[in-house]
């Protein structure tokens, strides 16, 4: 059965970021107080992300490896975007993600008082990727370095739960249609599967947001089409726990693909691709 090997320090799998840092990802979306430059909100989606990962393998001995991490931005250049002690990695076991932010921020963030109202409580926040929004979108050559990187780690782990890789886009890539590259990267597979790749789309658009659809039929334009085209369709495991876990309201053939749903909704997505079996 597909999708259902057992994630362990002996056999991790691996997560790979796919950032575009594109001149336009300066520009907004979402609206109201939720409205933000397109660069930050996906820089605190993917902190938050490599904070719930860390939180996910850590147990009473410490972090264990259960996944590796990647991180790649393009725009001006296609490149391993940690910073830090991190910086110009391709690819770290999660104990050494989780030991080296670049620096600890304190957020505030508001919460119930217990008595019908907010109080503002500090937290820590770790950041290990600033945001960057300069230059073109040269999303085929993007690809192509991210299908080297899974090459190899599936070379050196050819029976792990399939890679999944995450892309944060504001759709027009400025070197040809990657719609080849995209499917010759989840045409890599395992032993127990195709890599996975998950198309987070963040538009000016004032369109809908909307998450894992089945059909193209309600999105604005060729841009999100075409990354919903190449979106992985979402494994049973992930549409059930989706289902009963999360509340959505899914069809058969639901696809990995978002568009400008609230990021907290992509950090669920990762939680849906994260919980093939228990970790060992």
């Amino acid at each position: 059965m597909p999708y259902s090997a057992e994630i362990s320090r002996q056999n991790p799998s691996c997560f790979l970021f796919l950032i575009d840092q594109s001149g336009s990802m300066a520009d907004s979306f979402g609206t109201g107080e939720s409205k933000k430059c397109k660069a930050d909100g996906v820089a605190d989606a993917l902190n938050n992300m490599l904070r719930e990962l860390s939180v996910r393998c850590a147990k009473d001995d410490g972090i264990r490896n259960y996944f590796h991490i990647g991180v790649i931005g393009y725009g001006a250049s296609v490149s391993a975007a940690f910073g830090g002690n991190l910086a110009g990695k391709e690819m770290v076991p999660i104990r050494e993600v989780a030991e080296n932010p670049t620096r600890i921020d304190q957020r505030v963030k508001k919460v119930e008082d217990g008595a019908g109202g907010l109080l503002d409580e500090t937290k820590r926040f770790p950041i290990w990727f600033d945001p960057v929004a300069n230059g073109g979108t040269p999303m085929c050559n993007a690809f192509s370095y991210a299908k080297k990187i899974i090459d190899k780690f599936i070379s050196e782990h050819p029976n792990c739960f399939p890679p999944v890789i995450i892309h944060f886009t504001d759709g027009e890539s400025t070197d040809g249609n990657p719609s080849s590259r995209m499917k010759d990267l989840t045409a890599t597979s395992s032993s127990d599967g195709n890599t996975l790749l998950f198309n987070c789309h963040i538009s000016s658009s004032p369109n809908a947001p909307i998450a894992f659809p089945s059909t193209p039929d309600s999105l604005p334009d060729q841009y999100a089409k075409m990354l919903f085209e190449n979106a992985s369709e979402l494994t049973s495991y992930m549409m059930d726990f989706a289902k009963t876990q999360h509340n959505f309201e899914l069809q058969p053939g639901a696809k990995g693909f978002t568009f400008n749903a609230d990021l907290v909704l992509v950090i669920q997505a990762l939680d849906i691709g994260t919980r093939p079996s228990d970790l060992r």
